[in-house]
């Protein structure tokens, strides 16, 4: 099968080497998510509240690009720089997944890109 790079003008540009998502068959692979909200670019770190929610519509945006929404996810993993934000976090993605939610992880780690204090990846299927 051949892979198709999925690109939201919505959602931030890629920091590095790498496709905001890549698509293969009916499978959506869309990579780590940060809250850069477009288009201004500015970093929302501030808020973890604040900061959760930009990630998910970040995650929407790039869904949307690839013809899907949440209800077409089926894996995700959360990155947090500290677990105790984990309800907080928590509650802002749940509010995206009115049934079915899908697998997930949620994994602490020690630093992620510029600095942010949550970064979530997922994989939908159609």
């Amino acid at each position: 099968m051949a892979k198709e790079v999925i690109y939201s003008a919505n959602a931030p540009d890629p920091i590095g080497p790498y496709s905001q998502a890549i698509k293969v068959g009916n499978m959506l692979f869309i990579s780590g998510q940060i809250a850069i909200q477009k288009p201004s670019g500015d970093l929302v770190t501030g808020n973890i509240v604040d900061e959760s929610q930009v990630v998910m519509k970040n995650l929407a945006e790039v869904l949307k690009a690839g013809g899907m929404d949440f209800s077409n996810v089926v894996k995700t993993t959360i990155f947090l720089k500290d677990m105790n934000n984990f309800p907080k976090v928590n509650e802002v993605y749940g509010s995206y997944f009115d049934s079915q939610p899908p697998a997930r992880e949620t994994v602490e780690v020690s630093r992620l890109p510029k600095d942010v204090n949550v970064e979530i990846s997922c994989i939908a299927v159609k």
